[in-house]
């Protein structure tokens, strides 16, 4: 697997201005790697979903947007570390409808069910990491050009 488009993007996160940013560079480089408009909105949205918690729980942090190839797909890689309270209960948290802060709970559940790979690392009193992909297969003609 490799890298692509250059150096990874990475973006600090401690303001709702900062989300608006980072939600907007996401789409961008799903836009320039060809992702359909549905799947751009998706990522959009998890990347969103993402930033909003380092905001509202740890305060700040860094997003990293990325471009992976493999032999016949590419995905986006989105990469949300913070050294905030960490999560006690991952399971928990993962589960539909739970919330800590009262809202609907849709937040990391409804990131894990849109985006193709999801992997949440945290410890409390330490951070939280999320590793999160989304891949489209590539077309044929991209293939033919790859090296």
């Amino acid at each position: 697997m490799k890298t692509t488009g250059g150096d990874d993007t990475l973006l600090p996160v401690s303001s709702d201005l900062d989300i608006i940013k980072v939600r907007q560079k996401g789409r961008d480089l799903a836009a320039w790697a060809d992702f359909a408009i549905l799947d751009q909105t998706l990522i959009a949205t998890a990347i969103s979903e993402i930033a909003r918690n380092i905001v509202t729980y740890a305060r700040r942090g860094t997003i990293v947007l990325k471009i992976e190839e493999e032999s016949d797909r590419l995905g986006l890689v989105v990469i949300a570390c913070d050294q905030g309270p960490g999560i006690p209960d991952v399971t928990q948290a993962l589960r539909e409808h739970y919330s800590t802060s009262h809202g609907l709970g849709m937040g990391l559940p409804g990131v894990r069910r849109v985006m193709d790979d999801f992997a949440i690392e945290s410890t409390p009193g330490e951070g939280t990491r999320i590793t999160m992909k989304k891949w489209r297969t590539k077309s044929a003609d991209a293939q033919e050009q790859s090296p």
